[in-house]
């Protein structure tokens, strides 16, 4: 069932594109702009006490972001790769090529228990601010990622994917879930059992899946809807590469301006829709939401888009 999804209020950031938002260990929340900035925004509840801090700048575009035990933090750079921001503000390049190609697109990540990180590629074709050519040629480039414990040489887990995007690790950590964001899908990829190392789909969506947050261990994943499935860019997947590489060219070219629905879901390890919550082009001033999570009993959402961050009433959960 559908909920009403209903902006309280915004709390600005000086910057734009707040593409990713996450808590820390205090329930704070964390996101990174456009200009490069990593922020801390606190007391967002009231509009009129929040507050934003500069925590470190990366010198590129942060996307994803994962906060570590240790205070650190992991930030994918579209731009300089898969980073580590120190609790004392200071940058580190863990990983920025694999089999000496350079990383583009560094999107998300997520640190497992036994001491590696896993990250996603979102296109091995087109930069970040030529993203949208990427979903029309429907390039399968994007890529699953692993450094070991330590550092070292980045692996390639899973390829193929179409704009890999957001990324969570499951409740007991058995496997994760991927946003494939040009196949308006999630996939499963197992990290142990049996089937280790294979993939499937986990779920299917009614929109263009982006970052994911996971609400603990034992809660669901919440899942940004970028934008609705667009009838016509389906048929266009099915016709030869040629088709769709005119297409692409012509959509980098032309001015973008996102649609006004917005949606989040939230699903269980199961892949079952536990929440899905939307509003309509015409109500929202708010768009192209490409993160989300709860903190405070605030559902908040991130935008590559907009210059500042949403506040909504999370759902009743039970």
């Amino acid at each position: 069932m559908t909920t009403a999804l209903v902006p309280l209020h915004y709390v600005g950031l000086g910057g734009r594109g707040p593409e990713d938002v996450v808590t820390d260990a205090e329930g704070h929340v964390l996101t990174g702009t456009a200009d490069g900035r990593i922020l801390r925004i606190r007391h967002l509840a009231d509009p009129h006490t929040a507050r934003v801090e500069t925590l470190a700048h990366t010198g590129g575009r942060p996307l994803g972001l994962e906060p570590l035990s240790d205070g650190g933090l992991l930030v994918c750079d579209a731009e300089r790769g898969l980073l580590r921001v120190d609790p004392d503000g200071a940058v580190r390049v863990l990983a920025d090529s694999v089999a000496g190609e350079r990383l583009r697109v560094c999107s998300n990540a997520v640190a497992l228990d036994d001491g590696s990180v896993c990250f996603t590629v979102s296109s091995r074709r087109y930069p970040l601010d030529q993203w949208i050519g990427d979903i029309v040629e429907h390039t399968g480039t994007g890529r699953l990622l692993r450094l070991p414990p330590g550092g070292g040489t980045p692996e390639v887990l899973l390829d193929g994917l179409q704009f890999a995007n957001g990324l969570a690790v499951s409740g007991d950590g058995t496997f994760l879930v991927i946003a494939e964001t040009g196949a308006c899908r999630l996939t499963r990829y197992h990290l142990t059992g049996p089937r280790a190392g294979r993939s499937e789909r986990f779920a299917d969506l009614p929109g263009m899946p982006d970052n994911m947050w996971r609400e603990g261990p034992d809660g669901p994943v919440w899942v940004a809807l970028a934008g609705p499935r667009v009838p016509p860019l389906d048929l266009l997947h099915r016709t030869p590469p040629g088709a769709r590489r005119a297409a692409a060219r012509a959509a980098v070219r032309a001015p973008f301006r996102p649609g006004g629905t917005i949606g989040v879901v939230a699903v269980d390890d199961h892949g079952r829709t536990v929440h899905h919550l939307s509003r309509h082009r015409h109500r929202s001033r708010f768009r192209m939401v490409t993160s989300v999570c709860v903190t405070g009993g605030l559902l908040v959402l991130g935008s590559f888009w907009e210059p500042g961050v949403a506040v909504c009433a999370a759902p009743a959960t039970g």
